[in-house]
């Protein structure tokens, strides 16, 4: 029951007071990445890997140790640690205050705003897509980074407290900014890729089963077993697939990254995406947030009753 508490007064904060403003946690480790990264940096994977551990093994550590030291003057105080740290890791507000935007300029049919927008919130040039390729990728954006930034939080938070969100946070920040398949990061940022594929790969698949779950099942299980494979990531692409399935929509196609025009596969089946798929993306994402809050709810009971 105390997880399931925790989790739905992390959720209840970020509704309430959305992301913090000033002095984001997140910021300020972003800048002792980017310190460590200029001292270590070598094109070589073992210097990845001491990165990642330099930058992210001692933070969980002093979470764990922040969490006993609590704990030991009172749980509540354990639990409400947790429950902030928990509150700074996602980002459902969020989510919905940059997706917004982009439907609300669609419908209007301002393309520009509507680009400018988009993006904000992905790493393709915004500027040359049309208005179904706009809308493909708000709706890309919204379903897997609910995964990222919203079920992946809680799901480590429930299952190890604050050093378990703080984890997958930090791992999930340092994919975003070493990640990356090219000169610089291609084998510096190795370690910092499969971290956060092993830290996804459970809750990818739990969110690709609440999207099909809270949309249309049949199609989004389809999606899921048949295209999910042909992604690139292999936690986005069930995430995706099932997202698109549980829409009812296409996703992927063509996309531009870097001056290119890449080739995607084809995630889901149906019609392309507009201003109003967006908002029902953002509707999936919640709907399955409160599954989850329910189902940690049921299951705090349902344990506190057989231990009673």
């Amino acid at each position: 029951m105390t997880t399931a508490l925790m989790l739905i007064a992390a959720v209840v904060m970020d509704a309430v007071f959305g992301e913090m403003r000033r002095a984001h946690p997140l910021v300020l480790f972003g800048r002792m990445a980017v310190f460590l990264e200029t001292r270590l940096w070598r094109n070589r994977r073992w210097a990845g890997v001491v990165a990642w551990v330099l930058t992210v093994v001692p933070l969980v550590l002093l979470a764990w140790w922040i969490e006993q030291l609590l704990g030991g003057i009172s749980a509540w105080l354990s639990v409400g640690f947790t429950v902030v740290l928990t509150w700074v890791a996602i980002g459902l507000r969020s989510l919905g205050e940059h997706a917004r935007p982009v439907a609300s300029a669609l419908a209007k049919g301002d393309l520009e705003t509507a680009r400018e927008a988009v993006g904000r919130i992905v790493g393709r040039n915004a500027a040359v897509l049309d208005a179904d390729q706009v809308a493909v990728a708000a709706t890309e954006s919204v379903l897997e980074n609910g995964n990222d930034a919203v079920f992946g939080a809680l799901f480590w938070a429930a299952l190890l407290g604050a050093p378990g969100v703080v984890l997958y946070r930090l791992a999930n920040t340092l994919d975003a900014m070493w990640g990356h398949h090219n000169a610089r990061y291609g084998y510096f940022g190795w370690a910092a890729a499969r971290a956060d594929d092993a830290l996804n790969f459970i809750p990818a698949r739990l969110v690709a089963l609440t999207y099909a779950l809270c949309g249309r099942f049949e199609g989004a299980w389809h999606a899921w077993r048949t295209q999910a494979r042909h992604w690139v990531s292999p936690n986005a692409g069930p995430v995706m697939a099932a997202g698109a399935g549980a829409l009812g929509v296409e996703l992927g196609g063509r996309a531009p990254y870097q001056g290119q025009w890449i080739e995607r596969p084809q995630l889901g089946a149906g019609e392309a995406p507009n201003a109003y798929t967006i908002d029902r993306a953002m509707r999936l994402v919640r709907r399955g947030v409160v599954a989850w809050l329910v189902v940690a709810l049921v299951v705090g009971v349902v344990t506190g009753v057989s231990h009673a």
